[in-house]
């Protein structure tokens, strides 16, 4: 999806955020492509590991700072609000000034979560926008699974042949 112009004041976007890869700037591009400002929720060391992912995950701070770092080679970072995540809503689930959030296909089942409950409690629903997963050369999604299986690297190169 090609979107050309900011159609958003604030849109959102969450994840661990682990193993900083290509499908995560693409995440990323698209939501500052269509909005002012970007609510990065990342998530909590406690809520990382709540997730029981098959692999280790850096540290908050480690990964804090790998996304800023991105952000401000882009020149995003002024542009950008990086809040904790301590559960799978942050404040997609509350905040009013919230317009949009920005999924991949993988998480797009918990924005239409979202957005029931938002109405459930009388808030405007979020736009959706869905990007596709981003794939490694052999056809199948980049992952921070598959990266720290060394299967592929962070440009979805495969290391295994």
């Amino acid at each position: 999806m090609k979107i050309l112009s900011k159609n958003f004041r604030i849109v959102a976007v969450g994840g661990t955020f682990d193993e900083f890869h290509k499908g995560h700037r693409a995440l990323l591009k698209t939501a500052f492509e269509v909005s002012e400002k970007v609510l990065i929720g990342l998530c909590t060391d406690d809520f990382a590991e709540k997730m029981k992912k098959p692999h280790e995950i850096a540290p908050f701070g480690v990964r804090l700072e790998e996304l800023r770092g991105f952000l401000r080679r882009l020149g995003w970072l002024g542009r950008a609000e990086i809040v904790p995540l301590h559960n799978a809503y942050g404040p997609a689930l509350t905040s009013k000034q919230i317009e949009a959030i920005v999924v991949s296909k993988e998480t797009e089942a918990r924005a239409r979560e979202i957005n029931e409950r938002r109405i459930a409690n009388n808030f405007r629903p979020l736009s959706v926008i869905v990007i596709e997963m981003i794939l490694a050369e052999n056809c199948n999604p980049i992952s921070t699974t598959r990266i720290r299986r060394l299967e592929i690297d962070h440009e979805g190169r495969l290391l295994k042949r």
